[in-house]
């Protein structure tokens, strides 16, 4: 099964470059209640990148020992630095909390922390609770539940939204699938770090939600991209424009909270040289997932499909480590199209 894994998350990863063991309602309900009670016990974080970093500094304000890894050890060095304990492995958090979460780039970035060599299920204790934040395939999160399982351990999938600013501010969205019996243990962690706690259903529903999520930020953002363009080259002044949208019907996120034209808004990637945020990269993977659960369930995205192609585009052309509102520079500068 680790083997089929794997695979499965190794040929997501090409394609984007080319419940728990049945237990009496009362056995269930003491579990929860053992780690609700846990309260401020060790917590074990597992990526330390754009997001986990403000994700796992929230949980350190309400109080929460941290046990973290990172496969980059500088990642770790505030965290060591503020006192938290830096350990070599994931199988190392694992030994030593019971309650981790991860946060990862891919599925076959999850698949290795997971089913590794040294991975958490080498070495994860029973009753544990993981969590995984990461944006992966649905598929992917189901299996790694049911190898948990085998452990005696659980799994729920809990993607994000909001982006680095919410992880910041501690209000994020996190949309979870799992056992609903185990929400309010994981909803008790979630909450130190995001102000909407979404119960979704099944493992794999919070990943299905969070892909619908980025295949629709990706198109509003392309599409305001897109309007802004045209309307500064009708000769428009851009905040002008903007403040036009954002009191008309065609206001969204990504005019009003994340505008993609530099000069438009401070705080915000555009006004850095679209640095930071939410990668290209990322949203490029992201949409290649939706790409594949719309092929496996013959659902027609004909704009998620051409978002798709416009972000892989970009990645081609040296934009992969922009954040991804830098589509609209690529249109500004793609006179052809």
């Amino acid at each position: 099964m680790a083997a089929s894994l794997r695979l499965r998350g190794a040929a997501s990863g090409l394609r984007y470059w080319a419940c728990r063991r049945q237990q009496p309602a009362g056995a269930r309900l003491a579990a929860v209640c053992s780690r609700s009670m846990a309260s401020k016990t060790p917590v074990g974080f597992i990526g330390l990148g754009n997001m986990g970093n403000p994700m796992a500094k929230n949980l350190m304000k309400h109080g929460y020992p941290l046990i973290v890894y990172d496969v980059f050890p500088e990642a770790c060095k505030e965290f060591q630095e503020a006192g938290e304990q830096v350990v070599s492995s994931p199988g190392d958090v694992a030994e030593k909390a019971d309650r981790i979460i991860t946060m990862l780039p891919t599925s076959i970035n999850t698949v290795e922390v997971y089913s590794g060599t040294h991975g958490i299920l080498k070495r994860v204790k029973k009753g544990s609770l993981l969590i995984d934040s990461s944006t992966i395939d649905p598929a992917v999160s189901k299996e790694l539940a049911k190898e948990v399982e085998k452990m005696g351990a659980v799994f729920m999938d809990a993607p994000v939204s909001g982006g680095v600013g919410a992880a910041r501010s501690g209000n994020l969205t996190f949309m979870v699938g799992g056992v609903e019996e185990e929400f309010a243990a994981a909803q008790q962690l979630l909450g130190c770090m995001g102000s909407n706690v979404v119960y979704c259903g099944a493992v794999g529903t919070g990943q299905a939600a969070k892909i619908c999520n980025n295949m629709l930020l990706a198109i509003s953002m392309i599409g305001t991209s897109e309007a802004m363009n045209l309307g500064i080259r009708l000769g428009l002044d851009p905040k002008l424009l903007a403040k036009i949208l954002n009191m008309s019907s065609g206001r969204c996120w990504s005019s009003d909270t994340y505008n993609p034209v530099p000069g438009v808004m401070d705080g915000v990637p555009s006004a850095n040289n679209y640095q930071g945020g939410f990668g290209t990269t990322l949203m490029a993977k992201d949409l290649g997932l939706a790409q594949d659960s719309a092929t496996s369930t013959k659902t027609p995205i004909f704009l998620g499909s051409v978002a798709h192609q416009i972000y892989r585009m970009m990645c081609a052309k040296g934009y992969s480590k922009k954040d991804f509102s830098a589509v609209f520079q690529f249109l500004r500068e793609e006179e052809s199209l």
